[in-house]
């Protein structure tokens, strides 16, 4: 890669800082300044009766049209088309009124504009389209407005054979990517300088934006090389973003390991450790039966041990069952309707967003799946090992081989419950069997010494079954607090990032808890929490 950045030599981004500055009043003079602050009723006086010209450009080449645009004001916009405005009128740079809407994303502006003629794919001089510069502004709205209603080319190159792909991935607006993914914005284009998107997201170290590429794409984009012979992990490690450097070679490595490999070299991301739990269960089953309840060096068991420990032994092999059910169940992935993100008007899934409306299925762009195709329902999450969406996603579990999802937590919970009640079961009765085992010890010994000389078997038992007792219990205590709270374990880690758990004032803020009881009673009756919105934010 080169040294040099990319830039944005768009000329309309040096002119949109026209906030009216504060306890300042504003004089306007002209067309220009009466476009570009919206009074309609001083730009109709030098219309009308003074006889200005609203198809002349300003001293510096800039139209009456532009300036409207730039600030999103329809009604001046139509006034202006009405009374002569050139739709196709380009500045020095050769950029349209369109070119100038993109900038702030003034999509009401846009629809004047479009409606009346105004080339959606006119090119400036540096081959930048109004897709381009909504990329590198990050106007996603704006961007999905021009695509879905009148068809812009979304994956279209520049002279330097930049995409809106490159644009957004290199400024980081992650959604931005999501959107361009979503309509299937090729990855494996290469700029002149050889660099894919994940290429200039790793220059700039945008973790967000490397997460969504990686997710979304295949091995290729992970080991393209540039025209400097780099990869984008090479690049991440030479700007210096270490974290993303290991996930780009994670990932990189993870994708270039066979089912063979994942197997025999220990790398179970694929496989998971569902297998290696089967085993756990069992052998732990088998040990406490021959060391604790059948030790020849034992007392007898009575008939209260023997119950409790056959107890314990049947509800292992429940527990077996159940982890095979929680592997195999579906946690509640969505299905996609659809193969591609390429959709006509009667079909386009995204022609009518509309962000402010809380009453539409789309509330944040992040809820766009670029991998699956579809727009998932808030509180779901793609996962990168299943490579499905799945509903009310609370974790991808490697010990079960699955995800934790809507449709399989309460099997999940119960699966957690039976184990933390064996390893409960196995710690009881061994140590009471164990205790009972010496009751005359020798002057110079200790129980413990005699428990570890007379029974190591039991002793590594115990040892196991403690290791699990603790990693059970604290699962499930986890999972119980999340289910009273109903929150997932996927939204407490990432609380920061959710636009949905923050109240007006950026704190956390949990809208679908409901109270203990109401949370608590819904999952036990329904095997999952609602997702009805409780208390919003005020």
């Amino acid at each position: 890669m080169a040294s040099s950045e990319i830039e944005i030599v768009s000329d309309s981004s040096d002119q949109i800082n026209l906030e009216q500055p504060q306890n300042q009043s504003v004089v306007i003079s002209d067309v220009f300044s009466a476009s570009a602050y919206g009074d309609l009723s001083k730009l109709t006086k030098y219309v009308e009766e003074d006889g200005a010209s609203v198809s002349i450009p300003d001293g510096n080449g800039y139209y009456a049209l532009q300036w409207a645009s730039l600030n999103n004001f329809p009604d001046i916009a139509q006034y202006i088309i009405q009374r002569g405005g050139d739709v196709h009128a380009t500045d020095h740079m050769k950029q349209t009124a369109l070119h100038w809407a993109a900038v702030r994303g003034s999509i009401a502006v846009a629809d004047v504009l479009l409606q009346n003629g105004a080339p959606v794919e006119a090119s400036d001089i540096n081959g930048y389209r109004a897709v381009h510069i909504a990329a590198q502004y990050g106007q996603t709205a704006f961007l999905n407005f021009i695509v879905a209603k009148f068809h812009a080319e979304f994956d279209v190159p520049d002279n330097d054979g930049r995409s809106p792909l490159h644009w957004a991935a290199y400024k980081g607006f992650a959604d931005t990517v999501r959107l361009l993914l979503f309509r299937d914005a090729s990855q494996e284009r290469q700029d002149k300088e050889g660099c894919t998107p994940l290429h200039w997201a790793a220059y700039q170290g945008n973790v967000e934006v490397c997460t969504v590429l990686v997710h979304a794409g295949t091995k290729e984009e992970l080991v393209v090389k540039d025209s400097s012979g780099l990869t984008p992990a090479q690049i991440a490690s030479d700007k210096g973003h270490r974290n993303l450097t290991s996930f780009l070679l994670r990932a990189q490595h993870a994708q270039g390991i066979s089912w063979k490999d994942r197997v025999f070299t220990g790398k179970m991301s694929f496989v998971g450790y569902a297998p290696i739990l089967f085993f756990i269960i069992v052998i732990t089953t088998l040990m406490f039966i021959t060391t604790i309840l059948h030790a020849p060096n034992l007392p007898k068991v009575t008939a209260v041990v023997g119950l409790w420990g056959w107890t314990a032994v049947s509800i292992s092999f429940g527990a077996v069952l159940m982890l095979i059910h929680c592997s195999s169940k579906d946690p509640g992935f969505i299905k996609s309707a659809r193969g591609a993100g390429n959709f006509t008007d009667t079909e386009d899934p995204l022609l009518n967003v509309d962000l402010n409306n809380p009453a539409i299925s789309l509330r944040d762009w992040s809820q766009l799946c670029p991998t699956c195709k579809i727009i998932r329902p808030v509180r779901s999450k793609h996962c990168p090992v299943c490579k499905h969406c799945v509903e009310q996603f609370d974790h991808h579990c490697p010990w079960i081989s699955n995800c934790v999802g809507k449709r399989n937590k309460w099997d999940f919970l119960i699966f957690v419950f039976m184990g933390t009640l064996i390893a409960f079961l196995g710690a009881a009765i061994g140590f009471q069997r164990l205790w009972t085992s010496a009751p005359v010890l020798q002057a110079d010994e200790t129980w413990i010494y005699h428990v570890v000389v007379q029974h190591p078997g039991a002793v590594v038992f115990l040892f196991v079954d403690t290791t699990i007792l603790v990693s059970c219990f604290t699962l499930l205590t986890a999972q119980l607090y999340q289910i009273s709270r109903n929150i997932t374990t996927n939204e407490l880690s990432n609380r920061l990032r959710y636009g949905y758990l923050h109240g007006p004032d950026g704190r956390f803020h949990n809208p679908y808890d409901q109270g203990l009881l109401k949370n608590c009673s819904d999952f036990l009756i329904r095997g999952y929490t609602d997702d009805a919105i409780a208390h919003p934010p005020s």
